[in-house]
């Protein structure tokens, strides 16, 4: 019998890890210190994110993981803590908001529009770039941030998409002036395979939580 996934819209809402999630973020970080020397890792403050950035930077020097709201994940206004199959019948105004192309289109109940998402999250990585220059970061973050941040650095790229953000994904952004955000591999998984967590990842786009 195939078992059913409920998706739970999360947003700011802060929850812990789970144990898959643990295993994902000890196989990312064995990964990254096998690598270049990193020197410094950010986090957004919500535990899901800030306990995986605190598993990297212990086994990358025991670096201080520095903490930074504006990596926090899409607002999801209403539909915060909603189950997301519910979410048309429960909050139908906020949900149709939600799954709006329209990227001035802010979620009822304090949530953010698209481009609030995508001003807050470059604005925030532009600032980490310029105090590293030369240096190779670590950002941990969600699945919105991360499509929003494949957007900034994709948008000479034509055609070019983000596609579903998996968990623990790797993805590399070369920033340099003037102001040019380059992609150097995008949604590498390769450290999970065989350990059986392959599959699971964040929505992206609109509808991550």
């Amino acid at each position: 019998m195939q078992e059913t996934v409920e998706i739970v819209l999360l947003g700011h809402l802060d929850v812990d890890l789970n144990d898959v999630g643990r295993q994902q973020a000890v196989a990312v970080a064995e990964r990254l210190s096998r690598e270049s020397k990193i020197s410094a890792v950010y986090s957004s403050d919500l535990k899901r994110a800030l306990e995986t950035a605190e598993t990297i930077a212990s086994r990358c020097g025991g670096l201080q993981v520095i903490q930074d709201p504006n990596l926090r994940e899409r607002h999801l206004g209403d539909l915060q803590g909603l189950v997301y199959a519910d979410a048309p019948k429960m909050k139908l105004k906020a949900y149709k908001a939600l799954l709006s192309p329209g990227r001035d289109v802010e979620i009822p109940g304090g949530g953010e529009s698209l481009n609030q998402l995508y001003k807050r999250c470059t604005n925030t990585l532009r600032t980490i770039g310029s105090k590293h220059r030369g240096e190779r970061i670590v950002v941990v973050t969600h699945g919105g941030v991360i499509t929003a941040l494949h957007q900034r650095a994709a948008s000479s790229r034509k055609g070019h998409r983000a596609g579903k953000i998996l968990n623990v994904s790797v993805n590399v952004l070369h920033l340099s002036d003037p102001d040019k955000w380059v992609i150097k591999s995008w949604g590498d998984v390769s450290h999970l395979n065989g350990t059986g967590y392959l599959d699971s990842g964040f929505g992206g786009g609109r509808t991550s939580g």
